[in-house]
């Protein structure tokens, strides 16, 4: 058995890695975290520096976690702002720390990647045991995991050795709808009019709606996808996280997993969206626009990709981060989980008495917004 590191995805077979990502994670596949790094969206001056774990037995890749030496807190969605600041004023260095996430994506996935044929309790303690490794190596102030599922916070947690955390956001999971008129069919009667209005807004304006598979889009369509990027960010006063070389990788790296939803005036795309799906799980990212339409955003973000998840018998939607406004059209609040290591031990401390009040507010916080849901209330 060996544990390393390596500092490029792109260093390991991609079919080998590939073999341990599972069924429904599109951003841990070799492809996506390769086009992030081929892009230079991460690594050299973005402050992100792969230092990815590898677990081989007999020469053969049996387990791995995407690692990070991180620089800044930027581009990770799970905040430890307010950590840094109270390190910063006792004194402590907080930068650079680890972490495990797909790179700039808040999205609930796989962070210990397992192959099928080997332990994964076993895998996940080996690989909890490097990180403390690299981190002790490295001397950082910490190390992050970020967006585990359930079951992976299960095992880091019996573990020991890292404080779980929670967080929240929106997210539609399925209850066994056949069609979106039955999913709507289970809203409170104003909202589903409110929901019904605000689509057919959309077709009043004469647009016509294109979904297209990764292996539809041409060229020209990542070319457009990238100007829509780049102008939200500049709308939102947000430097752009991806460099524009990872849409020139799009028609390569990205044609399995890529779903787009782009909104047609004649032949002019006036909006889009670009989104991934693997398995049963869909997720939207990012989002444009060349004019102002009333209520496309929602039908391109939510509406067109709630009914392709349903038509397609998906159990999962997240359409990225925060926005309450995902409530009343039936994404609801949902558990993030993330678990976390402070090397420091006053800090660690704080930090520990901290986290579990916040998952008291976080959960009364969960309980009170489901309440004010567009479904229709049990007697």
């Amino acid at each position: 058995m060996e544990v390393r590191t390596v500092r490029r995805v792109g260093e390991v077979d991609a079919r080998e890695w590939d073999a341990l990502t599972g069924d429904d994670d599109p951003f841990v596949e070799h492809a996506f975290l390769h086009a992030l790094e081929e892009s230079g969206s991460v690594g050299e001056s973005s402050g992100w520096h792969p230092t990815h774990l590898v677990v081989e037995e007999d020469g053969a890749l049996v387990a791995a976690l995407p690692l990070y030496v991180k620089e800044h807190s930027y581009g990770e969605y799970i905040f430890d702002w307010g950590w840094a600041d109270g390190a910063h004023r006792a004194g402590i260095e907080y930068y650079p720390k680890l972490v495990s996430m797909a790179p700039l994506t808040p999205a609930t996935g796989r962070r210990f990647l397992v192959h099928p044929d080997f332990d994964e309790a076993k895998a996940v303690s080996i690989l909890l045991d490097g990180v403390l490794a690299v981190a002790d190596a490295l001397q950082v102030s910490s190390a992050h995991l970020l967006f585990l599922n359930e079951r992976e916070r299960a095992f880091v947690i019996e573990d020991g050795r890292f404080m779980p955390r929670l967080s929240m956001q929106y997210h539609w999971h399925a209850e066994g709808d056949a069609t979106f008129d039955e999913f709507l069919g289970r809203f409170r009667s104003s909202m589903r009019k409110k929901v019904r209005k605000e689509r057919r807004v959309v077709e009043e304006a004469g647009l016509e709606i294109r979904v297209k598979e990764g292996h539809e889009l041409s060229e020209e369509d990542w070319r457009t996808l990238r100007a829509f990027y780049e102008d939200t960010c500049r709308r939102k006063g947000s430097m752009p996280y991806l460099d524009r070389r990872f849409f020139e990788l799009g028609p390569e790296l990205l044609r399995k997993r890529a779903l787009a939803v782009m909104a047609y005036q004649g032949d002019t795309c006036v909006a889009a969206t670009l989104n991934f799906e693997k398995g049963a799980h869909l997720y939207g990212r990012y989002w444009g626009c060349r004019e102002d339409y009333d209520m496309l955003h929602f039908e391109l973000c939510y509406y067109q990709l709630l009914e392709r998840a349903i038509r397609r018998g998906a159990t999962r939607f997240e359409a990225g981060a925060q926005g309450g406004h995902k409530l009343r059209r039936g994404l609801m609040p949902s558990k993030v989980h993330s678990a976390h290591w402070i090397r420091h031990p006053a800090l660690r401390d704080a930090v520990q008495d901290l986290l579990p009040r916040e998952a008291m507010s976080v959960t009364r916080q969960i309980d009170e917004l489901s309440e004010h849901g567009p479904f229709r209330r049990e007697p």
